[in-house]
């Protein structure tokens, strides 16, 4: 059982700036593909961004230009650079894991964001 433990979420201004990260406790990191999804209240959780093992990347349109993801293979962790932050950023931001040889999935407990003067 792989663990993903979330941390970096809290409180910014608008046009504030987070960064998430995800941990998880494999030592195969490398042969997972990572992604951020987020739950705003009363909304359906909604893919944020991706990366592969490899370093490819993917972003839903409405954080391209703001959000960053990236991930260090050596410490096992992924990160999410938000910039550029708005209110409707505001939900509980998901790790997600996924073993890449078998589609086994994996999800952290989630870190709140919220963006609010």
């Amino acid at each position: 059982q792989v663990q993903l433990v979330e941390s970096g979420g809290g409180l910014v201004q608008p046009g504030g700036s987070l960064r998430l990260s995800c941990a998880a406790s494999t030592n195969f990191f490398s042969g997972y593909g990572m992604a951020w999804y987020r739950q705003a209240p009363g909304k359906q959780r909604e893919f944020v961004a991706a990366i592969t093992g490899s370093g490819n990347t993917n972003y839903v349109d409405s954080v391209k230009g703001r959000f960053t993801i990236s991930r260090d293979n050596a410490k096992k962790t992924v990160y999410l650079q938000m910039n550029s932050l708005n209110p409707e950023d505001t939900a509980v931001y998901y790790c997600n894991g996924v073993r890449s040889a078998t589609g086994t999935t994996y999800w952290g407990q989630g870190t709140q964001v919220t963006v609010s003067s």
